[in-house]
């Protein structure tokens, strides 16, 4: 079956579960013959950076898969990896652009095929997956907060998951004693058998010392892990800690962008828990090969799902899919990307989630939302 054309979406939306910030995905649109259509996404998340990706698809990437085969994927993947040997060869803008195309192809191929993602990647390992409720607290009381997060597992979340250094009021990630009393407090708000995992993130920058003392006082209440807390090229900073704080799972690979990024963390043990995401790491291709080269060195999986329905599907399917993975993140309201692009947007049953109903990815986007957040440059 031949693909016969690809369009691309660039589209601008408010972030409730982050402070209703001004966030972008870039969607793409693969068309066959006989006009089954699939669906495929990246989170893109700046202006600029959409606007990039948007060019590298019209101008080039999409040229390599209009007018094959649509069972190709592997083949179209390659092809796509070797183009963009000048502009992304390590990753960044082109293996989001990548991303977006490659799930777009799994997702029409399922549906050609009349198959799910899970049953093209060898079928599910289990049949559903705990939720955790990924969050951006923002009230600048710990108290409030811990309310908050102990209301999510009230509802019915297993797990939550706070992001350090956030817009809002809440100034986590900054001092040590403030970050220590607020996972002491909300260890007290939720429970002793929730899951608690504290997401360091990208603007806290945290030196040794200081990560090793606050991991071992948290460590006492019982993190589910400890993500990111150093500069995804400092390997050295994570083996330091993770000597330190022993019996700690640390969290890392949010912001590594391809399959060989994948492969040296692993070769260089510096983690518990890999965090991969299909709309940045080269796709559900990227994504898939990293959770094989895990599984082999008996280290977990987390999805990074943070934007739209489409993402979620897809990672909803890997992750069921996966030998070793723990838990699957879920935005704990409702959100412009999850709620009112698809007819069909997932949540969980008694804290479990399952993957969508139907051939490919499973969801059912709804092309008038998708021209109504769409942008143009």
């Amino acid at each position: 079956m031949i693909i016969k054309k690809l369009d691309v979406y660039p589209l601008e939306f408010l972030e409730a579960v982050d402070n209703y910030s001004t966030r972008y995905v870039v969607l793409v649109r693969v068309e066959a013959q006989d006009g089954t259509v699939g669906w495929g996404e990246c989170f893109s998340l700046f202006r600029e950076a959409t606007a990039a990706i948007e060019a590298l698809i019209k101008a080039g990437l999409g040229d390599l898969v209009v007018g094959k085969d649509a069972y190709d994927i592997e083949t179209h993947w390659q092809a796509m990896r070797e183009r963009a040997w000048w502009y992304g060869d390590a990753g960044g803008i082109a293996a989001f652009a990548i991303s977006a195309i490659d799930m777009a192809l799994w997702d029409l191929k399922g549906k050609l095929l009349k198959l799910t993602l899970s049953q093209m990647l060898g079928g599910r390992q289990v049949e559903s997956l705990p939720v955790c409720a990924s969050s951006h607290p923002k009230a600048s009381k710990i108290d409030d907060m811990a309310d908050e997060l102990a209301g999510h597992i009230k509802a019915g979340f297993k797990f939550v998951k706070v992001g350090f250094g956030k817009k809002g009021e809440s100034n986590l990630g900054v001092d040590a004693e403030r970050d220590i009393h607020f996972v002491r407090t909300v260890r007290a708000a939720i429970g002793a058998e929730a899951g608690f995992i504290v997401d360091v993130g990208a603007r806290c920058r945290w030196d040794i010392p200081r990560a090793v003392y606050t991991a071992q006082a948290m460590h006492e209440h019982r993190l589910t892990w400890l993500e990111d807390p150093f500069h995804p090229d400092n390997f050295n900073a994570f083996h330091h800690l993770r000597a330190a704080v022993p019996g700690m799972r640390v969290g890392f690979g949010e912001r590594l962008y391809n399959v060989y990024d994948y492969q040296r963390a692993l070769e260089a043990d510096i983690c518990d828990v890999l965090l991969i995401d299909a709309g940045r790491a080269e796709g559900v291709t990227g994504m898939w090969k990293v959770i094989q080269m895990a599984a082999r060195r008996n280290v977990a999986i987390n999805a990074h799902s943070f934007s739209s329905a489409i993402n979620t599907a897809a990672s909803i399917h890997l992750s069921m899919c996966a030998p070793l993975r723990l838990l699957f993140e879920l935005k704990p309201m409702e959100t412009a990307m999850h709620h009112e692009l698809v007819r069909n947007p997932v949540w969980h049953v008694d804290g479990q989630i399952s993957a969508p109903e139907g051939y490919g990815l499973g969801v059912d986007v709804m092309e008038d939302a998708v021209k109504r957040f769409t942008i143009r440059f």
